[in-house]
């Protein structure tokens, strides 16, 4: 916990703790994408298929809310993954004009092999971290997730009507 207090006291622009948060999650990528060629995806494809396996019979649009796409650029991601055989489209029994959106077993097997390389990347960059202070920063991240979610609801109650 000490260094997240550190980085947030620190003056230096690359010591923020926004900076540093953004800074771990482009060394994360960067890793999971050096290991993660052999699926022959790219980000935005794996991103997608990981969505999907979490929220099986999301729209299109759902999924694109949730990766902060566009509809139209989504829209290509699925129709790359439908053609390998990754990704099932099919019409939503309660609405016509919306496709829900399912995993193949193809792409199961895949994503199971991308959870283990990430969990494999997870325990390399937790090297020497103690599971109290995992544990901690854990409780943190999830308060300031918390309170800038409430800081969304907050900014729609000021929304003009």
């Amino acid at each position: 916990m000490s260094i997240i207090f550190v980085a947030m006291k620190s003056s230096a622009p690359d010591g923020s703790f926004a900076w540093l948060c953004q800074d771990i999650t482009q060394h994360l990528r960067k890793h999971f994408d050096r290991r993660a060629t052999r699926f022959e995806l790219t980000r935005a494809q794996w991103r997608a298929l990981k969505m999907i396996r979490r929220r099986e019979g999301l729209s299109q649009t759902e999924l694109a809310e949730a990766l902060e796409l566009e509809p139209i650029p989504i829209g290509r991601v699925i129709d790359r993954l439908q053609k390998a055989g990754h990704v099932e489209r099919r019409a939503d029994p309660a609405d016509r004009r919306r496709w829900c959106l399912y995993l193949t077993a193809k792409a199961q097997a895949i994503v199971e092999e991308m959870e283990l390389v990430s969990a494999e990347l997870r325990g390399e960059a937790l090297q020497g971290v103690g599971e109290a202070d995992l544990q901690t920063l854990l409780h943190v991240l999830a308060r300031i997730k918390s309170n800038l979610v409430a800081l969304d609801g907050a900014a729609d109650d000021k929304a003009p009507a």
